[in-house]
């Protein structure tokens, strides 16, 4: 049996929103689930605020970089912000509705 552990206020800081869109939703049906997380987190942070936040069992962590695009306004060009998502793979049984909050 696995004991429970305690959540910390840094798991808050790791997982920062869930990243729904067609392609993570998709994903779900592969007991998958995609987060936003901080761009310092490690595979091994983001496992650890998962298993804590949702009081589940996560079987593998995949990171990804998205560099933010180069956009124009009025003319003028901005950067969007970098962003690292997390595609979390949980274990077969157990599941996480990221509709509803923490």
């Amino acid at each position: 049996m696995a004991k429970k552990q305690e959540i910390d206020a840094r798991h808050y800081d790791v997982i920062l929103a869930p990243h729904i869109t067609e392609k993570a939703t998709l994903a779900s049906e592969n007991n998958a689930v995609v987060f936003k997380v901080a761009g310092d987190a490690t595979k091994p942070q983001i496992k650890e605020a998962v298993e804590a936040l949702f009081s589940v069992k996560v079987t593998g962590v995949n990171t990804i970089n998205v560099k933010g695009k180069t956009k124009r306004w009025k003319g003028k060009p901005y950067k969007r912000n970098d962003l690292k998502k997390a595609v979390v793979t949980l274990a077969e049984g157990d599941s996480i509705d990221v509709t509803s909050g923490l």
